[in-house]
């Protein structure tokens, strides 16, 4: 006898579909298309093929803050890489050891700045750091280092870097969590096996609970490169559109609002904005495909 469509499963579905369609795939498509026109000065638009992206990657008025962009870019993932990921697992490790005493206290306070918008965030960080009445040099003071302090925001050699470390105080709750809950998901037999076996706590942790766990390394890293290449807010919230000083902190995020919306004197254009947006799109991309078909498939083996 033959099945009847399941048409219940098709009713249940074409919302979320047509939801999807309308304010995701559709606006990604439409951003494809309007990246191989140009805006001439009446405001019509032209196809132009190549020509924005010749441009953006060629052309020395624009490329150069492009390229700017991107390797700011670079090193705004590579300090949360290197920060906040290895500092969310020390975190999670520790708080995943039986007997501490509030754990769940500590957990709530770690992931809670994650929860504050960003806007407050950057705030509260520059009256912090504020050489005229920031309490940052005056806690320095305190340690003994206060001849150490310096206007990290207003320097171009740190400025990124600060804004780095902001966003790691910020966000290293997420890391934190996911790996939190893989390591107590790991089987106590395990552990317990290790044990027997008269292996040390720091041994087990790095033989056992570390490969274990590699999946989810995996997927915070993946998801650290794509919110660190669509960031935009807490640029633009402490240091503007201008992502000063001299573009010493622009991204990806903020070079695009200048493209898309204009900024003072530079005139916007919503065609380069999308080519700009497109490249941001390849780029993530590219991330994610290597990362699926390079390091997806190996950790596959360490899941359990």
């Amino acid at each position: 006898m033959k099945k009847p469509f399941p048409w219940h499963i098709l009713v249940f579905l074409t919302p979320a579909f047509l939801i999807y369609a309308v304010f995701s795939a559709f606006p990604l498509l439409d951003t494809l298309r309007l990246g191989f026109y140009t805006t001439s000065e009446t405001g019509s638009q032209h196809f132009a093929w190549l020509a924005n992206y010749r441009m953006l990657l060629f052309d020395p008025n624009w490329s150069e803050g492009f390229w700017n962009a991107m390797g700011n870019n670079v090193k705004f993932f590579l300090v949360h890489m290197l920060i906040q990921n290895p500092l969310g697992l020390l975190l999670a490790a520790l708080l995943s050891m039986r007997g501490v005493r509030g754990a769940k206290a500590y957990q709530t306070l770690l992931f809670l700045p994650t929860l504050l918008s960003v806007v407050i965030i950057g705030f509260i960080w520059q009256l912090i750091l504020s050489p005229l009445w920031g309490v940052a040099e005056t806690l320095l003071g305190y340690v003994g280092l206060a001849e150490h302090f310096q206007p990290w925001l207003g320097q171009e050699e740190t400025a990124l870097y600060t804004l780095s470390l902001m966003s790691v105080w910020q966000f290293v709750g997420i890391p934190m969590m996911l790996i939190y809950a893989a390591l107590i998901a790991i089987p106590d037999e395990i552990i317990e096996a290790a044990v027997v076996e008269g292996a040390s706590a720091w041994r087990i942790f790095w033989t056992i609970r570390v490969p274990l766990i590699l999946p989810t390394l995996g997927l915070v890293t993946i998801l650290t490169f794509v919110g660190n290449f669509n960031a935009f807010d807490l640029i633009y919230s402490v240091k503007g559109a201008l992502a000063g000083p001299s573009y010493s902190t622009d991204i990806l995020g903020t070079y695009f609002y200048r493209a898309f919306f204009g900024y003072q004197s530079q005139l916007g254009s919503a065609t380069l904005g999308a080519a700009v947006a497109t490249l941001m799109f390849l780029v993530i991309l590219a991330g994610v495909g290597v990362y699926f078909f390079f390091v997806q498939r190996k950790l596959q083996r360490f899941s359990f």
